[in-house]
């Protein structure tokens, strides 16, 4: 075979590899006694920011409330961000509640109907809270003959320190255990929490990570040590986001790692044998945190919490850390995942060559937005509210870059379309 044919064809094969596998993002989240916890008002919109912002295929959240709550965040999702979004059934709460009435703290996952379908849902009690499973099945071109399946388990250990606190958190992870017995070893398993841990070497940690397991997981951050008010694990700090009283919630100010997703061994891919579905490396991600040594014990919408120049860190805004403030005194922690498959084509209208928003779609005062001059000459954009009144008509002329003065608009979501072309409105936030 000619050499250029052969390097052809190598060529190809290698791009047909690397274009058969598809990323989705994952995040969990502590909701902070939502929807009852009232102060500071509309929190279902400081969420939209936070979720319009980094869009997560799965979203897995704990302290929801009730079914109302539920209800309340599906409808933002599919009306701010994506209408394909669907959640699993929402339970109540039924493990033994003589310790405390835990009845109005729930798990629940959303999801991407395009990605995924829920093959079942499972309540694993303890003697605290229960645990909930979702089993999902990716909708890959693939999947009638060769199916992906991920395992989703959420739960929500005791608080607070202490040797009594610490010996329920292992009692909880031992009921869990026994459940994960009962799985194939070779399950692709998330497991996402508040988990309350302030060391890696509390026992339900230890009995979490520990070989012997039928299912052994491990933490993707590669963050393994004694987190509570130690600055070296800073970058994996989730709580808590306030100092203030007056919000619900802890009110400590930045120093503990309370949030997790672990995955269990068979998504680890470091020795590059597993080809099925497994954790991206390095972005494992705590949402709002930029990792500065200087927010220690402070709010996290303080100066001190911005970025710290280092190029090699996040670099999360002022108004997602505002947003994040005002919604919870946790911070959601991400985490994307690998599949070797790629997900169903889905139809999608495009905005490009049409209009686009420069930059972030987080907008305090200016919003940049560029055009394709032959199309939109003497025509216009219009700007519309969540309730569909039009706000505001943008008049284009012949340039291709428009900088439009929005800071007297109300705070919230708004979209941006035009009359005459057929296109996917753009969305973008108004803060301050």
């Amino acid at each position: 075979m000619n050499k250029k044919v052969l390097f052809l064809f190598i060529s190809l094969i290698s791009i047909k590899s690397v274009l058969a596998q598809d990323t989705f993002n994952t995040m969990f989240y502590n909701l902070l006694n939502f929807p009852s916890q009232t102060v500071p008002a509309n929190r279902i919109d400081h969420l939209s920011i936070i979720l319009t912002d980094y869009q997560p295929d799965i979203f897995m959240v704990c302290e929801l409330n009730n079914e109302a709550g539920a209800n309340s965040i599906i409808n933002m999702m599919q009306d701010d961000i994506n209408p394909n979004y669907a959640m699993a059934s929402f339970k109540l709460n039924t493990s033994d509640d003589a310790i405390g009435n835990q009845n109005d703290l729930q798990n629940l996952i959303f999801f991407n109907s395009e990605k995924f379908s829920l093959e079942s849902q499972i309540i694993i009690p303890t003697l605290y809270r229960d645990f909930n499973h979702y089993k999902l099945k990716l909708n890959t071109t693939n999947q009638e003959t060769t199916p992906l399946y991920l395992d989703v388990i959420v739960g929500h250990l005791k608080a607070s320190n202490g040797v009594d606190n610490r010996e329920l958190r292992l009692q909880m992870v031992n009921d869990l255990d026994l459940y994960l017995n009962t799985l194939p070893i070779n399950t692709h398993l998330l497991l996402a929490g508040d988990f309350n841990l302030y060391t890696s070497a509390e026992p339900a940690f230890q009995k979490l990570i520990t070989p012997e397991n039928h299912i052994t997981f491990i933490d993707p951050a590669n963050k393994i040590g004694a987190w509570h008010n130690n600055t070296d694990y800073i970058d994996v700090f989730t709580q808590s986001t306030r100092t203030t009283t007056g919000m619900g919630g802890a009110t400590g100010g930045f120093d503990d790692r309370f949030d997790f997703i672990l995955t269990s061994e068979s998504m680890d891919n470091a020795s590059g044998t597993n080809e099925d579905l497994f954790f991206v490396e390095d972005s494992y991600q705590v949402i709002g945190n930029n990792a500065n040594v200087n927010c220690y014990n402070q709010d996290i919408t303080s100066n001190n919490c911005a970025a710290d120049n280092d190029p090699n860190t996040a670099d999360f805004s002022f108004a997602i850390r505002e947003a994040l403030y005002n919604f919870s005194d946790h911070l959601p922690v991400t985490l994307q995942i690998q599949a070797n498959q790629q997900f169903l084509s889905v139809p999608e209208y495009t905005t490009f060559n049409y209009y686009e928003i420069i930059g972030t779609n987080i907008i305090s005062n200016t919003l940049d937005l560029q055009t394709n001059n032959q199309l939109f000459t003497n025509k216009k954009l219009n700007i519309f509210n969540t309730l569909g009144q039009l706000v505001k008509s943008i008049p284009l002329n012949n340039t291709e870059t428009h900088h439009i003065d929005v800071s007297y608009l109300s705070n919230g979501l708004y979209y941006i379309t035009t009359p005459n072309f057929n296109v996917k409105p753009l969305k973008f936030v108004k803060v301050h």
